[in-house]
This record gives C-alpha cells, sequence and structure tokens, in this order.
C-alpha cells in the first residue's frame, strides 16, 4: 500500500518546479517527491498548463535548471502507460533513473557516530548540494541553521523536529532563518534526500 503522504512543498516551490526556475539540487528533491506523490503531481501539472496558456506555449528552458523538471515528464509519460509502484524500500525513480542506484548500491561516507551521507554529482559549476543522509534508530542531529533553502524529503523510515514528524514521502522545506534539530525514529531510523542551497551552520 502507498504511504500516506501529509507534508510537502510550499505551493511556491512547486511553481517554480514546474516553470523549470528551481536550481537544480531543489528541483531534483521536488522530482523525487512529486513522483511519489499523486497529489503534488497533479498539482505540478496543472501549475505547467496555466504557465503554458499565459506564455503561448513557450517552450521550458534547456539549461542545467531544467533537467529535473525533464525527469519527472518521462517519468509522468511511463506511468500513464504502465503504472510504477516503488516499494516502500526503493529510492524514487527520477534519482534512481538519473544516478543508476539503489538503496543497495549506495557506498555510504560515514561523517559521525550513527550518521552516513553519500553525495550525488550535480552539473559543473551548479551551486548546493544534493545528497542521501542515513542517521541509525534514535541518532539526533546538532542543533543547526541554514545558509539557503534546504528541503529533505524521507526514502526511509523517520525523523522528526520541533515542526512535527515526517515520513516516507513527506518534504522538510526550511530557509536560511530557520534553526532545528531532526531526531530520526528511535526503531527505524531514517535515510533522506537533502537538497541545499548552502552549507549547515553549526549552533553548538
Amino acid at each position: 500500500m502507498s504511504p500516506t503522504i501529509t507534508r510537502h512543498p510550499d505551493g511556491a516551490t512547486l511553481m517554480s518546479f514546474a516553470a523549470g526556475a528551481l536550481s537544480e539540487p531543489l528541483a531534483a528533491a521536488v522530482s523525487a517527491h512529486v513522483s511519489m506523490c499523486a497529489e503534488c503531481r497533479h498539482e505540478v501539472r496543472d501549475l505547467a498548463l496555466v504557465g503554458a496558456a499565459l506564455l503561448g506555449d513557450a517552450p521550458a528552458s534547456r539549461g542545467p535548471v531544467a533537467a529535473p523538471v525533464r525527469v519527472h515528464e518521462s517519468t509522468s509519460r511511463e506511468r500513464s502507460a504502465r503504472p510504477h509502484r516503488e516499494r516502500g524500500d526503493e529510492l524514487p525513480a527520477p534519482i534512481a533513473r538519473k544516478y543508476g542506484l539503489t538503496l543497495e548500491d549506495i557506498d555510504w561516507t560515514r561523517l559521525g557516530p550513527g550518521v552516513w551521507q553519500h553525495k550525488l554529482p550535480l552539473s559543473p559549476s551548479t551551486k548546493g548540494e544534493l545528497y542521501l543522509l542515513k542517521l541509525i534508530p534514535g541518532c539526533r542531529l546538532p542543533v543547526h541553521g541554514h545558509a539557503g533553502a534546504e528541503l529533505t524529503l524521507v526514502l526511509t523510515g523517520a525523523f522528526s523536529d520541533a515542526t512535527g514528524e515526517y515520513r516516507r514521502g513527506d518534504v522538510l522545506e526550511v530557509d536560511a532563518g530557520t534553526e532545528h534539530q531532526p531526531v530520526a525514529d528511535r526503531l527505524e531510523g531514517c535515510i533522506c534526500l537533502i537538497a541545499a542551497e548552502g552549507p549547515y551552520i553549526l549552533k553548538g
């Protein structure tokens, strides 16, 4: 059974994604979420149709920023012909296809006790980061702020912070003014896809 996704990217973020105006790492994270979330998939489709009508069906940008959008569009066409059902232990289709990965293939780098990271390459000169983060059950990250917008998409397990709990398919969206301390689920831990415009700012 598909997970119940209750936390989505902001409407302005989805609008920028539909227009091909998000930075490459953020667009990749939204593309992954949209592939998992029927509600946002329909909203992006509607926004794209409205945008095309307003612009006279102008072609989308062909720069690197538009690449994650094209990945999503391909996924939508394939889904209309043959529905895709992701298991709860699979990477979202856009990420799996773009990077040729499964969760079993990932070469994790240990960052500290209970924390592992796997960086995903972006186009040359692209600002920001895109990476997978794995936390063992109960792992508590340091309190930190952000140097720009960041999207965290849960792939397995769950985590929580002061805003609530996030499970598979849910997105936590923060900006440069946000400080928080994510804590992995004490039974499942979590694996997340994180897209960030800038680095963490540690507070302690």
